[in-house]
């Protein structure tokens, strides 16, 4: 449960910073000009905030998304191992009769 009502809520910051991007691309409809490596463009602001916005949050997603699956690979590993020992242990205990106890 606790999980869920987390991603709620980063579900609805990561909405409300959208939001407010469009709010402030709405109000803002300069022409800025990029300069990179070979070319130079001139682009609307909203539209690169846009971009840069969404690039972010992609990347920072397939990061995130690798750790947490290298995560879970590493806890089903050691799951297995566990049941693997309980097993072991449970076998290797030996029941003594009563009258040979020490």
């Amino acid at each position: 449960m606790e999980n869920s009502v987390r991603s709620f809520i980063v579900v609805v910051l990561v909405g409300l910073l959208f939001v407010l991007a469009l709010l402030f691309g709405a109000k803002n409809e300069q022409v800025v000009t990029l300069s990179y490596f070979i070319a130079e463009g001139q682009y609307r602001l909203p539209i690169v905030l846009a971009v840069v916005f969404f690039s972010g949050f992609i990347i920072s997603w397939i990061f995130a998304s690798y750790h947490i699956v290298k995560l879970k690979l590493a806890l089903r590993k050691s799951n297995k191992a566990l049941k693997k020992l309980t097993a072991a242990d449970a076998t290797s205990v030996a029941v003594m009769p009563k009258d040979q106890a020490v």
